[in-house]
């Protein structure tokens, strides 16, 4: 018999603002999102609003070694346990659990310049390359930072120091974080678990990867599922977390359950014309998905796949409303998972929705979907 697991905290910061009730709102008002269309022309993004880090890191010191990405997750992981009541309970947070998604951190463009110019110069080109990695990168990197310094800095600004994992690999990974918290509380493993993700659009270097594959959508905002003419996405800056308990271990410590996660299924097809629908029709009955009240994507608006979804969503859920996560957040990559979870827990906890589908499908790989339903009284 496995245990309900419920979501207890969530901590959320993207361009739709900061906590719960601000992404709410935006999910309501369905208008375009906050879009950054100059810094990096032609490639509109998303930017994060402006945040007030000492409320969530408060020592400057800690603030000054971290990078944007791990800036956003730390801060949206301490509004999670706030939300949950566990900020202060220091003898609950050494035996919380801690899962994140993340990619591969922010280069250190100073020390790229660096090497590139020194390129044209050097009269063994592949041993000066060999000898600037050697001697010019931080301990912490490996051309990029160390995905896990998020979980790092999670644990020592925050105090979750039970077992940490950290996953790699894009959208997918942030469905796995989820899937693995959430299995392991029902299958009383665990009690309890800090889970999540962030991204930071606002780099030139992720934009160029990611228009080398064809990914990236300009040279302005369109809705995702309106994006036939120049298809790709917009990447977003944010993080979201959540707190995820057995439903029992939160009635005992008087903890409010927003919801219930009741699963998470993953896929991984290769993409051929029809996979994205069909793993997405396995997926639905793996959740146990019934009749939504709403339905949550984290399409990319890429070409093929996004008209696959949709069109796949309307024979699956037809009577549900599908609002898609990158006109609300942007498109976070490893947070985009956490960030469906997220508001559909809200949108639960609300009143709004009984139950709640969230869909992940990849750019380049993996399916995942995840079922949310109202919890019962845990206080």
């Amino acid at each position: 018999m496995t245990r309900p697991v419920v979501v207890t905290g969530l901590g959320l910061v993207s361009c739709a603002g900061e906590g719960v009730e601000a992404h709410v709102s935006a999910y309501r008002a369905g208008e375009a999102p906050r879009t950054e269309t100059e810094t990096f022309a032609p490639y509109p993004v998303h930017p994060v609003v402006p945040l007030t880090l000492d409320g969530q890191i408060p020592k400057k010191s800690d603030q000054r070694q971290m990078e944007p990405w791990q800036r956003l997750g730390v801060y949206a992981a301490g509004l999670a346990l706030e939300a949950a009541g566990a900020k202060a309970d220091t003898v609950l947070k050494s035996a919380m659990h801690l899962v994140v998604a993340a990619g591969g951190g922010e280069r250190d463009y100073a020390v790229d310049g660096q090497i590139l110019t020194g390129l044209r110069e050097a009269a063994d080109p592949g041993r000066y390359l060999n000898e600037r990695l050697l001697n010019d990168l931080r301990p912490t990197l490996f051309l990029a930072q160390l995905s896990n310094l998020l979980a790092g800095n999670i644990a020592i600004v925050h105090g979750v120091t039970g077992a940490s994992r950290t996953f790699m690999g894009e959208e997918s990974s942030g469905v796995d974080a989820l899937r693995i918290a959430q299995s392991r509380i029902a299958a009383g493993q665990l009690d309890i678990v800090l889970v999540g993700g962030s991204y930071n659009a606002e780099r030139a270097d992720v934009l160029l990867i990611h228009e080398m594959g064809g990914y990236l959508r300009k040279p302005d905002y369109r809705p995702v599922f309106e994006r036939g003419d120049a298809p790709g996405f917009i990447l977003g800056s944010g993080a979201a977390f959540l707190v995820l308990e057995a439903e029992d271990h939160a009635r005992v410590r008087g903890a409010r359950a927003l919801a219930r996660l009741d699963a998470v299924a993953s896929d991984r097809t290769k993409r051929l014309d029809g996979s994205v629908a069909a793993s997405l029709k396995g997926l639905w009955g793996q959740a146990g998905i019934t009749q939504p009240d709403a339905v949550i994507s984290a399409a990319t608006g890429c070409a093929g796949i996004t008209g696959e979804e949709r069109d796949a969503l309307k024979a699956l859920a037809p009577q549900a409303p599908v609002r898609a996560l990158g006109d609300l957040t942007g498109h976070t990559l490893e947070a985009a998972a956490p960030f469906g979870a997220a508001i559909a827990a809200a949108l639960v906890a609300a009143g709004e929705a009984r139950e709640v589908a969230v869909t992940t499908v990849g750019h380049r790989r993996g399916e995942g979907v995840l079922r949310l339903t109202t919890a019962g009284e845990t206080a």
